[in-house]
């Protein structure tokens, strides 16, 4: 779906850069932890882990970081957090599937409850949205990498499943299982990635205009400043000229 590079285009433009790269460093240690303690510390026997390395690269999150995130798995911290995944609706009736990593459900709950009634939305059951979306492995590269149908190809050949090119650059899906081997094969052909995750991509889209955009932008960012809160994807689809006029 054009929307996530499209989002990411409007988070850059709103010149909010260091405060949202020291939010996404933050979620992206606490995956790390998170991983290692589930699984192994190497990132090399644990799948998880590796993705979530390789993703903290991808964001040039430092390397010290990332050794530091590891090494607090192995202390005993965040052995309390558990994964939960809200669903619910904003402004036009878009879809919003909210992750949270959080060692107090009633907590991130009530917030991100609260956070939906604040700004227009309306948080619905487990399910309510769900089945807009199906979970996808993502693969994101840069414009210049090469041009649609060069991209195409290395992605055929690694096994990918669909390819979006556009002039915000190149988004490669495949099975959510088969992200790791994938990425991997990518990263031979094209270098490295702009980002590797799993993530939702939505089966059916809602179209926004400018003012229920601008609605959707203020929810989405109160959701992701939750220090519990993840990531968050949407099902928005919006032309460019709404988009433009964000800037």
């Amino acid at each position: 779906m054009a929307g996530h590079s499209k989002w990411a285009n409007i988070q850059h433009r709103k010149g909010r850069q260091d405060k949202l790269r020291a939010k996404l460093f933050s979620k992206l240690s606490k995956e790390i932890t998170i991983a290692a303690k589930m699984g192994d510390p190497d990132p090399d026997k644990n799948p998880r882990l590796r993705l979530a390395v390789k993703e903290a690269k991808a964001q040039s999150m430092p390397k010290d970081n990332i050794e530091r995130a590891i090494k607090k798995s192995q202390t005993g911290d965040g052995e309390d957090y558990e994964e939960i995944r809200y669903e619910g609706y904003g402004p036009n009736g878009v879809a919003l599937i909210v992750e949270a990593m959080t060692d107090n459900r009633n907590r991130t709950a009530s917030n991100v409850r609260s956070t939906f009634t604040k700004n227009g939305g309306n948080l619905g059951e487990t399910g309510s949205v769900g089945f807009m979306f199906d979970r996808k492995g993502e693969v994101i590269y840069p414009v210049d990498v090469g041009d649609a149908d060069t991209v195409m190809m290395a992605a055929i050949e690694a096994g990918a499943e669909d390819v979006e090119s556009s002039e915000g650059g190149h988004i490669i899906w495949c099975a959510d299982t088969d992200l790791n081997e994938v990425s991997n094969a990518l990263e031979a052909e094209l270098g490295e990635s702009e980002s590797t995750r799993l993530t939702w991509r939505p089966i059916t889209t809602t179209e926004m205009d400018l003012d229920a955009m601008e609605k959707l932008m203020k929810l989405v960012d109160a959701l992701e400043d939750d220090d519990d809160v993840q990531r968050v994807t949407t099902n928005f689809e919006a032309s460019d000229e709404v988009m433009a006029q964000l800037a």
